[in-house]
């Protein structure tokens, strides 16, 4: 029994080593913010690179710049679609380009697909049709899609629908702990790939929510 018992701490250390810990934000950044962040420990960073009121968020690129400045190897960038503004499509085509002209290097584009009733409407055959149109315009210029989202506010927003499921999930729990044991599926996925667990974080410079990433 010892010796099992020695095995679970074992692997289990060796799961809490593997795991990465990063940061998302929406606002503007500083080269010396991310090198403090990753003196800190944390591995990667998801700029805001869209906002809601369908325009460019104008610190994106460069944050993007001074996280990989800074020496954080992981970079993605977040979309905040206007369901009001409508065209989805041309929204994800227009923040690509957008990056795409200051050569920002990123990884994912994580759709934000949060608000109920605020930043999307009550119809949900009308929200998975701007949703389908996001990820068509995603899907024309290459990139490489994840959804950001939870039970609670994909249900609301998309019903039962289950056409995202298809691409990598990061959902938000705020509970302190950085792990998948609080998951229940949902909106067809069986797995996430990361979790925001805590939307408190600030120091270095920066205000940020914290994510985990096994």
């Amino acid at each position: 029994m010892r010796l099992i018992a020695l095995l679970v701490t074992f692997f289990a250390l060796i799961s809490l080593i593997s795991a990465f810990s990063g940061v998302d934000i929406s606002s503007g950044s500083t080269i010396d913010d991310f090198s403090c962040l990753k003196s800190a420990g944390y591995d990667f960073a998801i700029i805001r690179a869209w906002e809601s009121v369908g325009q460019p968020d104008t610190n994106g690129p460069h944050s993007v710049y001074n996280a990989r400045d800074a020496g954080i190897e992981y970079v993605d960038v977040y979309l905040f679609p206007c369901f009001s503004c409508g065209n989805g499509a041309g929204q994800a085509e227009s923040m690509v380009n957008y990056l795409k002209g200051y050569n920002a290097n990123y990884g994912m584009v994580w759709l934000d697909i949060e608000g109920p009733g605020v930043y999307w409407s009550d119809d949900q055959s009308a929200n998975i049709d701007f949703f389908e149109s996001l990820v068509s315009g995603l899907q024309a210029v290459g990139a490489h899609i994840g959804i950001y989202t939870s039970a609670s506010q994909w249900e609301p927003i998309m019903g039962g629908y289950t056409g995202g499921s298809g691409f990598p999930l990061w959902y938000a729990h705020y509970d302190g702990n950085p792990s998948f044991s609080d998951f229940s599926p949902f909106g067809g996925w069986g797995t996430p790939s990361i979790k925001q667990y805590d939307d408190t974080g600030d120091s270095c410079g920066l205000g940020f929510d914290l994510n985990w990433y096994p």
